[in-house]
């Protein structure tokens, strides 16, 4: 099968986020995509300290209504540092048979050289970046020179294919300007959130008087 990767602190989900899975599995054909809470995030701390087993849940909340969506607790079990290199390694350990796309964002993409041993992730994982409309740069202009030269174009799928025989795939999807900072602000200010959030996660963080 071929699984999209969609991770994130999930601080809260929303909207704009199964807006994204939305769109990268229709353009790159997938069966489906896993969303995979951050445990313990690398480059910044944890906003408003919510544990993983709320955020986990609130990920399963809100993916109740897509069949072709579910969760991954791979990082909450595994403890320590969540290093994406690492959960790549141990799922392709786990699910050989599946062929697995790693979805990020293009802000992400633009600071991969920070990131723990990133060639590996090219080693193993098909790696989609996702770019608001309007994003007319290349992602070839984007990659550290320590690696750019392991990339040539593949003319049959019209993207950057590793040497490994991975993709590098640009996905643009229409804009649906959401912020989990912003729900976050709003919710301690008890603002109206509704529409931003699925109803069963906006449930869930008031039956647990999360974000207060």
């Amino acid at each position: 099968m071929h699984i999209g990767l969609l991770g994130g602190t999930f601080n809260p989900i929303h909207r704009g986020h199964l807006h994204i899975a939305e769109e990268v599995l229709r353009s790159c054909n997938l069966d489906q995509v896993w969303f995979i809470p951050t445990a313990n995030p690398p480059h910044k701390e944890l906003a408003a300290a919510v544990p993983f087993e709320h955020r986990l849940a609130m990920v399963e909340a809100a993916l109740a209504d897509y069949p072709r969506f579910c969760s991954c607790d791979i990082e909450g079990r595994r403890g320590g540092i969540s290093y994406s290199v690492e959960t790549l390694q141990q799922l392709n350990t786990t699910y050989p048979q599946h062929d697995f796309y790693f979805i990020m964002g293009l802000d992400s993409f633009q600071e991969i050289a920070l990131w723990k041993d990133y060639p590996r992730l090219f080693e193993l994982a098909h790696i989609v970046v996702t770019a608001r409309p309007g994003f007319s740069g290349s992602l070839q202009e984007l990659l550290p020179v320590a690696i750019a030269d392991r990339f040539c174009y593949d003319s049959d799928s019209k993207n950057l294919r590793f040497d490994t025989g991975f993709l590098l795939i640009s996905v643009a999807y229409t804009d649906y300007d959401i912020s989990s900072t912003e729900i976050r602000q709003c919710l301690a200010g008890q603002r109206d959130i509704r529409g931003q959030l699925p109803q069963t996660v906006i449930d869930y963080i008031g039956a647990n008087q999360l974000y207060l």
